[in-house]
């Protein structure tokens, strides 16, 4: 297990270097995205003004407030609790979102299915898993909302963030065909196997 401290955006080959266990902490720009930006992005055409390419993207709709912009919150958006939405219901997005814009890594909760991973395979990205319920802790790593765009979507609008030591996470998907969720169904399914056995039951 390695641990990488990766400043976005970051290249294919560091994408690559990531191995499922292996732990990352990311430093300068994340951006927030969640299921009604995607649905505008990708169902209905709408383009964002971002450069999304190299960069990773993390399932939410924080919880903010508006302020006056100043220099610590220079578009006028404070964050109060930024934390993350289970990724299995944007399975279909992964693909498009790393061929169309370049995007190498996606964070979430809860894991992505196999398509994903074979887009993580064949462009080269990863899957860096939070655990349910660390909002408050995941809120002190970012240090402002920079910009944001398609806010009329708000607060699932396409949000980017300024953080600072985000991390560690967990690399739960990697691009060698690695998947922590493949692995845990798997050992459930011997252990229910195993039991069943026990008590003369054939599993099938």
């Amino acid at each position: 297990m390695t641990h990488h401290h990766l400043t976005t955006p970051i290249t294919e080959a560091q994408a690559r270097a990531l191995r499922v266990d292996d732990t990352v902490t990311l430093q300068r720009t994340l951006y927030g995205i969640r299921d009604a930006t995607q649905i505008a992005m990708f169902d209905r055409g709408r383009n964002t003004r971002f450069d999304l390419a190299g960069h990773a993207v993390i399932h939410t709709a924080p919880n903010v407030k508006k302020v006056a912009p100043s220099p610590q919150h220079p578009t006028g958006y404070a964050p109060v609790c930024i934390g993350t939405t289970t990724s299995a219901r944007m399975e279909r997005f992964t693909r498009p979102l790393m061929q169309h814009y370049g995007v190498r890594l996606v964070i979430g909760k809860g894991g992505l299915g196999a398509a994903s991973l074979a887009a993580f395979g064949e462009l080269g990205g990863a899957y860096l898993a939070i655990i349910g319920g660390t909002a408050a802790l995941e809120t002190t790593w970012i240090e402002a909302i920079e910009d944001v765009d398609l806010d009329d979507l708000n607060p699932e609008s396409l949000w980017r963030f300024r953080i600072r030591d985000f991390g560690p996470l967990r690399v739960a998907m990697d691009s060698h065909g690695g998947s922590l969720y493949d692995a845990v169904d798997l050992k459930a399914r011997d252990k229910r196997a195993a039991v069943l056995a026990t008590l003369g039951v054939k599993s099938r």
